[in-house]
C-alpha cells in the first residue's frame, strides 16, 4: 500500500478531488497548509503598510492506495492540479506498513 501527499494551489482543490473521483478514488484527507518552496512567499500591502508574507495557503490531499493505483492517483494528481507555473506544489509517495479500519478491525487493502 501507498500513501500519496499532494501539495497543491487551493483553486485546484475541486479539479483534483473531481478527477480522482472519476478514477474511482473514493477516500481522501484534506488539510489546509503552509509553507514555500522556490516561490519563497510573497508581498502584500495592508493600510498602505508593505509586509511580506513567508508562507504560501496551500492544500495537502492525501490519499491511501494499493500499490496497482498509486500510478494512477499520481498520474490524475499531476494532470489536474498542474498550472506550468512556480508553486504548483509537489507529490511525496510513502509505503504504509498498514491500515486498519477502527470500526471493523478490517487490515490491509480490505481497511481502504
Amino acid at each position: 500500500m501507498k500513501k500519496i501527499e499532494a501539495i497543491i494551489r487551493h483553486f485546484k482543490l475541486e479539479d483534483v478531488k473531481n478527477a480522482l473521483s472519476e478514477a474511482g478514488i473514493s477516500g481522501m484527507t484534506i488539510t489546509e497548509v503552509r509553507g514555500f518552496g522556490r516561490q519563497k512567499g510573497h508581498t502584500e500591502t495592508y493600510r498602505g503598510t508593505e509586509y511580506a508574507v513567508d508562507f504560501v495557503p496551500k492544500v495537502k490531499v492525501e490519499v491511501a492506495v494499493d500499490d496497482d493505483a498509486a500510478q494512477k492517483v499520481i498520474d490524475t494528481i499531476m494532470r489536474s492540479a498542474q498550472t506550468g507555473q512556480i508553486g504548483d506544489g509537489k507529490i511525496f509517495v510513502s509505503e504504509l506498513a498498514d491500515t486498519i479500519r477502527i470500526r471493523t478491525g478490517e487490515t490491509g487493502g480490505d481497511a481502504l
